[in-house]
């Protein structure tokens, strides 16, 4: 039987916070995801590419496993991102968040590979099949290069436990192709954040956000207008967002998030290498998105955001 889900509305890819040396800081790391819950996002999603899961160890990534089930303590969904180099790898993490408790697991292709489509079908059937939380699978071809189409998508109809699929794409159309291909077999999660008020448009009922780390408000409200078809509030919104949003498309998108979740007082911007931090002209270029987006914070519109206790 399918796992049942109810992941709807936005999902930040939540960051993971390190001291000075660059060890883990789990109790920085759990204040982050408590402030987003707070501040009325709909659920977690750690250990994803925002959360430098390839620069983690396995014992660091159930560490942040188990602190975002102790710091959600129910309150919303936590799904843990799996990204490893080889589908053995991929299981034995799975089986690890399943042992933890998480609500459920977004699994990306496997990492450096380059792999045919049947080979990645092949990797989401095996880790999928593999456990019974549900799965999100993970689509981010600029990034990983590797690309979940439409018809990969439909070949894992069949199983169960996959659920969910999380679209980085930028292409809207493969949500249309994909349902009319299987209908409402997915929930369609919006996966690139300068593209999400068209993504709900074409059917997404989730974002997992990048930018939303350091507006949550703002981007919970923006996912909830576009969903009730508010679009004539929406899109002032969207405007006053779009430069921030666009620092999600871009290769440094972990180092410009951290540095804008830095300057909003939300955390750190120290990322591991490989990851450097940002030359001090693209340092200034994100200070000055990031200044003018607060001196022009607009009113949000209400959407029956409740911040949780």
């Amino acid at each position: 039987m399918a796992p049942r889900i109810s992941w709807t509305g936005v999902f930040p890819a939540v960051t993971t916070q390190f001291r000075d040396d660059l060890s883990l800081d789990i109790d920085a790391t759990a204040r982050v995801m408590d402030g987003l819950i707070r501040d009325g996002v709909s659920g977690l999603i750690v250990c994803g590419s925002v959360g430098e899961n390839t620069s983690l160890t396995r014992s660091e990534k159930v560490a942040i496993m188990e602190a975002a089930k102790s710091v959600a303590a129910g309150r919303v969904p936590v799904l843990c991102g799996i990204a490893e180099f080889t589908t053995a790898f991929a299981v034995e993490t799975a089986r690890e968040a399943a042992r933890v408790g998480i609500d459920g697991v977004m699994v990306m292709p496997s990492l450096v590979y380059s792999a045919k489509p049947h080979e990645t079908a092949a990797h989401f059937r095996t880790v999928a099949t593999a456990t019974d939380l549900p799965v999100m699978l993970y689509n981010n071809p600029p990034i990983y290069k590797n690309d979940v189409t439409p018809d990969i998508l439909v070949s894992l109809a069949d199983v169960e436990t996959v659920v969910c699929f999380k679209d980085s794409s930028g292409d809207t159309r493969r949500f249309i192709d994909t349902r009319n291909q299987v209908g409402d077999r997915f929930v369609l999660f919006a996966g690139l954040d300068d593209v999400v008020v068209e993504s709900v448009a074409m059917g997404a009922v989730g974002w997992v956000s990048g930018m939303s780390n350091a507006f949550p408000r703002e981007g919970e409200t923006l996912f909830r207008l576009a969903a009730a078809g508010r679009f004539a509030e929406a899109m002032p919104l969207y405007e006053w967002f779009m430069p921030l949003l666009h620092l999600d498309a871009r290769p440094d998108l972990v180092q410009c998030i951290k540095l804008c979740e830095h300057l909003m007082g939300r955390g750190s911007a120290l990322t591991r290498p490989p990851r450097l931090a940002l030359t001090d002209p693209e340092r200034a270029e994100v200070e000055a998105i990031v200044a003018k987006a607060v001196a022009t914070r607009p009113v949000l519109p209400e959407v029956g955001l409740k911040a949780a206790a």
